[in-house]
């Protein structure tokens, strides 16, 4: 059965993460995911994939586990996700600290949408070199594993290299959160067949110029299952579309295709504009 969820970029002017995440379970919805960027390089010299103009919640946007934590302490039920954390610019024994903390504050409600990035400069403000950001993602999503599952936890990378450490808590899922990865690149499949749990990529329209490469939906799909069989992996992996619109039409395409779990996006506003949306959002999922 498909699961709903919305998303959003909180920001300093739109509504608190707190009061969002009240309404979002109050309509039956069953998860928040939201965004993340440290900042905004003002060169601009790296170009946005959604367009030309990159909308100003981008480097306005609190820190997802911030936020989050307000959001599981004013809720009970709903899934809390990043839909995606940016794991190219956090330390992982940091990074693996935050989760675990939130996913055992919150009763195993953490999900991690990750990815690698698009803005070269703003990881390059962090360290790590654009280049090299799949194989930076790759280590510190390995080694936070290693910290949310081992007693004394040690990794040896190029990226990340650390001896026996002793972190606590653990997360309070088994194995920690689902990592669900949003990328769609032809290594998507194997990255995550080897440390994901699912794959999140950003809807797209057939019938709309986008500004970024068109994806394959169902191809994509079966490449994720066929890379997950030929990795051994148990159970199924997770499809997860990220950023639906409200058009009952396409969900149902979507629905069709399998996906687990969509999206659907609010904007970056208060209160008086966001409870409409999601109100139309909730009545559409009367339908299913």
């Amino acid at each position: 059965m498909t699961a709903f969820g919305v998303l959003i970029f909180p920001t300093d002017y739109s509504i608190s993460p707190a009061e969002l995440a009240v309404m979002v379970e109050e309509r039956g919805f069953e998860s928040m995911f939201f965004p993340e960027h440290t900042h905004i390089p003002a060169s601009r010299i790296s170009p946005w994939p959604g367009g030309a103009d990159l909308p100003k919640q981008y480097w306005h946007t609190h820190d997802p586990f911030v936020g989050l934590a307000m959001a599981a302490q004013a809720t009970r039920r709903i899934m809390l996700g990043t839909g995606i954390a940016l794991v190219t610019e956090r330390d992982p024994i940091l990074m693996a600290k935050q989760a675990a903390t939130l996913d055992f504050l919150s009763e195993g409600r953490l999900a991690l949408g990750v990815g690698a990035g698009w803005n070269a400069e703003e990881m390059e403000n962090h360290g790590a070199r654009f280049a090299d950001r799949w194989k930076i993602l790759r280590e510190r999503i390995l080694a936070m594993k290693c910290i949310w599952n081992d007693d004394e936890a040690e990794y040896h990378g190029e990226f990340v290299d650390f001896d026996p450490i002793w972190a606590y808590p653990k997360p309070k899922r088994p194995g920690g959160p689902k990592i669900f990865m949003g990328a769609g690149s032809s290594w998507t499949w194997g990255r995550i067949a080897e440390y994901c749990d699912g794959w999140m990529p950003i809807y797209q329209d057939p019938d709309q110029e986008v500004g970024r490469k068109s994806i394959d939906f169902p191809t994509g799909m079966q490449k994720v299952r066929e890379a997950w069989d030929a990795a051994g992996r148990d159970g199924e992996p997770e499809f997860t579309v990220y950023g639906m619109p409200g058009d009952k039409s396409k969900v149902d395409v979507m629905i069709n295709f399998g996906f687990n779990r969509l999206l659907f996006g609010l904007p970056s506003a208060g209160r008086d504009k966001i409870e409409p949306i999601l109100d139309s959002y909730a009545k559409l999922l009367e339908s299913f």
